[in-house]
C-alpha cells in the first residue's frame, strides 16, 4: 500500500498529545491552545476521532461499551477511517494556511493501544497509518506520562469501552509509549504529570518553545 503524495505547500505546525488514560491531555491541550490564541497566533484544536461529522459518529462507535464484541482488526480500521477524514477535512487544510494545528491523539496512540496495547502488527500500522495521514506529520508531540492506575483512578465514575479495559492492558500502552518516545526523541517530548495542572502546563510550554516558530511560548 503507498502512501499518497504529501503536500508540498505546508506552513503551519502540527502539535500532538499523548497519553494514558487520566492523564490530563485533552486538559493540558486545551489549556496550551488557549494560550496561543492569546498570544495572538493562528491556532485550531481537534480531537480525534472526532471533529469532523463523520468522524464524532465513528467516535460513538469505538466507545460504546456495548460494542464489546468489536475485533481489534475492527478497532483499528475505525480509527484510522475517522484520521482519514480529520487529516483531509481538518487538519491539512489548516497546516497549508499556516496555523498551528492541536491535536489530542493521534498515530501514537493506535501504535500505542492497538499495537502495544492489543499486540497488533505495527508494521501494518505504520503503513496504513502513512496511506490516510499524507501532508500531517507531527512536528512535536507532547506525551503526558502517568502510572496507568493512577490515571485509571480518575475514571472510576464512567468507564468507555477502552477505559473499561484491565490495568494489564493499560500498564503495556503506556510501555509502548515510552517505547516511542525513546525511539524519537527528536519529536516525542515527555512530560511527567504533575498534581498541579499548572506545573504540568508550564513544562508543556517548554517542550513547545523548542518548536521553530513558537518562540512566544
Amino acid at each position: 500500500m503507498k502512501a499518497a503524495p504529501k503536500c508540498s505547500s505546508r506552513r503551519g505546525f502540527f502539535i500532538t498529545f499523548e497519553g494514558t488514560e487520566g492523564c490530563g491531555k485533552s486538559t493540558q491541550a486545551g489549556m496550551l491552545y488557549a494560550y496561543l490564541r492569546k498570544k495572538g497566533r493562528k491556532t485550531v484544536f481537534v480531537r480525534e476521532p472526532g471533529s469532523t461529522a463523520i468522524g464524532e459518529k465513528i467516535r460513538r462507535v469505538l466507545l460504546d461499551r456495548k460494542n464489546g464484541n468489536m475485533s481489534r482488526e475492527c478497532e483499528l480500521l475505525l480509527y484510522m477511517a475517522a484520521r482519514a477524514q480529520i487529516v483531509q477535512e481538518k487538519i491539512r487544510p489548516k497546516l497549508e494556511e499556516g496555523y498551528i494545528v492541536i491535536c489530542d491523539r493521534y498515530l501514537d496512540s493506535t501504535r500505542a493501544y492497538q499495537g502495544y496495547g492489543l499486540g497488533m502488527d505495527q508494521r501494518i500500522i505504520e503503513e496504513i497509518g502513512r496511506f490516510v495521514t499524507p501532508g500531517a506529520t507531527p512536528d512535536l508531540t507532547i506525551l503526558l506520562d502517568i502510572p496507568a492506575g493512577r490515571g485509571l483512578r480518575h475514571r472510576e465514575l464512567k468507564k468507555d469501552r477502552i477505559e473499561s479495559r484491565d490495568l494489564v492492558y493499560h500498564r503495556r500502552v503506556r510501555r509502548g509509549y515510552l517505547r516511542i518516545a525513546a525511539a524519537e526523541p527528536g519529536r516525542v517530548k515527555v512530560v511527567k504529570v504533575s498534581q498541579d495542572k499548572a506545573v504540568t502546563q508550564r513544562n508543556v510550554r517548554l517542550a513547545a518553545a523548542g518548536l521553530p516558530g513558537i518562540r512566544a511560548v
